[in-house]
C-alpha cells in the first residue's frame, strides 16, 4: 500500500468542516476556470481561422499561377498568357494539388437605373468546379454557360445588389474599362447573389463568364489571366507553391493566396496572439491558486506532520502527502474544466447561440472546431506544470519541528 497516497485521500475526501475546505473549492474552481477558458479559446481560435481561410480558399483557391510581373499589383488584371498543357501537367502532377481551374479578372461598373457601382469581375469557365461557392449563394443559382458565345448571365453579392436595388433574374448594364479609353457594354442578368461575410470579397467582385473577358479584351480563345490551384491541406500551400515555382517556366509565376490577401491572414494571425496571452493569464491563475492552497494545507496540518515526524515518518514522505492530495485538487479541477469547456463548445457548435457582427468578424456565429489531440494536450501540461509548481511548497514540510508542530494550536 503506498502510505502517502493512502493518507493522502484520506485528508482529501474528510467531511470536516475547516476553512481549508473552502480554499480547496476555491483553488479546485480556478483550476476548473483555467482549462475551461483555454480550451473554449483554443476551439474559437481554431473555428475562426478554418472558417475564414475556408471562405478565402473558397473564393479564390490556395495559389495563383499566372504571368510573372514583379511591379504590378496582385489584385490587378492580369495580362493574357496562352495556355500550356505542359504548365498544366506540372501543376496537376504536383503533390498536394486537388485541382486546378483558369481565370481571369477585368474592371467593369455595374449600372442598374442611373446607378453605378465599380467592380472587378472575375471570369471562369464552363467546367470550373462551383461545389465550394454554392454555400455562399443566399439568392438565385449558379451561373448557366449553354451559349455559344459567353454566358450572358453574372453573380453579384449582397451589398451590389442592395446598392443597386437589383434582385435575381434583373438585368443590369455592365461597362468595361480599357486602357485605350474604348468601354464596352453588356446586358447581363443577375443569376445569383453572393454573400461570403468578407468584405473584401463581397463589395469588390462579380463573377461571370472568361469568355466575355476574352471577348472585351481582343484575347484569342486560349488565352487566360491564370490559373487557380487548389491544394488538400491549406497548411502545405507555401510548399507547395516554392516547389512549383522551381518547375515553372519563368514566364509563370506562383502567389499563394497570403500574398494576395495578407490583410485578412494578418488578422488571422492576431487571433494566435490573444490565444497565447489567454492561455498564460490562465495558466498563472491556476498555479498561484494551488500554490496557496498547498500552503494553507500544509500550515492547517502542522500537528499532524510533527506527529508523522515524531514516529519515524521522513519528510519525504509527508511531503508526497501533501503532494498527492494537491495532485487531486488538479486532477479534478482540470476534469471539471474539460466536461464544462468541452460541453459550451458542443452547444455552440450545434446550436449557435454566440452570434457576432458579421461586418467586423466575417462571420455571423462564432465558429468552433475542437482538435482533440489538442484539448487533451491543454488537459496533460496543465497537470504536469501544476505537479511541478506544487514540488516547491512542499519543502516548507522540511523546515518544520515535530516538538513544536505538536504544540502547534
Amino acid at each position: 500500500m503506498n502510505f502517502a497516497f493512502d493518507i493522502a485521500k484520506r485528508i482529501a475526501f474528510n467531511k470536516q468542516k475547516s476553512f481549508s475546505r473552502f480554499i480547496i473549492r476555491l483553488s479546485t474552481a480556478a483550476t476548473a476556470l483555467s482549462v475551461m477558458a483555454m480550451i473554449i479559446t483554443l476551439s474559437f481560435v481554431n473555428g475562426f481561422q478554418k472558417t475564414i481561410s475556408e471562405k478565402v480558399f473558397s473564393f479564390w483557391g490556395h495559389i495563383r499561377v499566372q504571368h510573372f510581373e514583379a511591379d504590378k499589383a496582385l489584385v490587378a488584371e492580369e495580362s493574357p498568357i496562352t495556355k500550356s498543357d505542359s504548365v498544366l501537367r506540372i501543376i496537376q502532377q504536383q503533390n498536394g494539388v486537388q485541382r486546378v481551374s483558369v481565370f481571369a479578372t477585368k474592371s467593369a461598373v455595374l449600372e442598374k437605373q442611373k446607378e453605378i457601382e465599380g467592380v472587378l469581375f472575375k471570369g471562369i469557365a464552363k467546367n470550373y468546379d462551383s461545389i465550394q461557392l454554392h454555400p455562399f449563394i443566399k439568392q438565385g443559382r449558379w451561373l448557366r454557360f449553354d451559349d455559344s458565345l459567353y454566358s450572358k448571365e453574372i453573380l453579384i453579392s449582397v451589398p451590389i445588389a442592395n446598392e443597386l436595388q437589383l434582385k435575381v433574374n434583373d438585368t443590369l448594364n455592365i461597362y468595361f474599362i480599357s486602357a485605350n479609353g474604348n468601354n464596352s457594354r453588356r446586358k447581363l442578368l443577375v443569376a445569383g447573389i453572393f454573400k461570403t461575410g468578407i468584405e473584401e470579397y463581397d463589395k469588390l467582385f462579380a463573377i461571370g463568364d472568361i469568355r466575355l473577358i476574352q471577348r472585351i479584351n481582343d484575347w484569342q480563345p486560349d488565352q487566360i489571366g491564370g490559373y487557380e490551384v487548389f491544394v488538400n491541406d491549406y497548411k502545405q500551400m507555401d510548399t507547395i507553391n516554392n516547389q512549383l515555382a522551381d518547375k515553372l517556366p519563368n514566364v509563370w509565376a506562383g502567389k499563394t493566396i497570403r500574398e494576395v490577401y495578407p490583410n485578412i491572414f494578418d488578422w488571422l494571425n492576431i487571433q494566435d496572439v490573444n490565444r497565447n496571452v489567454i492561455f498564460a493569464v490562465m495558466a498563472i491563475v491556476a498555479i498561484i491558486n494551488l500554490i496557496t492552497c498547498l500552503l494553507i494545507l500544509v500550515l492547517e496540518r502542522t500537528r499532524m506532520i510533527g506527529i508523522f515526524k515524531a514516529v519515524g515518518a521522513a519528510d519525504g514522505t509527508i511531503q508526497k502527502i501533501f503532494l498527492y492530495h494537491a495532485s487531486l485538487i488538479a486532477v479534478t479541477g482540470i476534469g471539471i474544466g474539460f466536461t464544462a469547456g468541452i460541453g459550451l463548445c458542443l452547444l455552440q457548435q450545434y446550436f449557435g447561440f454566440i452570434k457576432l457582427d458579421e461586418a467586423n468578424y466575417y462571420v455571423a456565429i462564432a465558429p468552433i472546431q475542437i482538435i482533440w489531440w489538442q484539448v487533451i494536450l491543454i488537459c496533460v501540461v496543465t497537470a504536469v506544470v501544476c505537479f511541478i509548481s506544487l514540488i516547491i511548497p512542499t519543502l516548507l514540510v522540511r523546515k518544520i519541528k515535530p516538538v513544536k508542530a505538536i504544540e502547534f494550536r
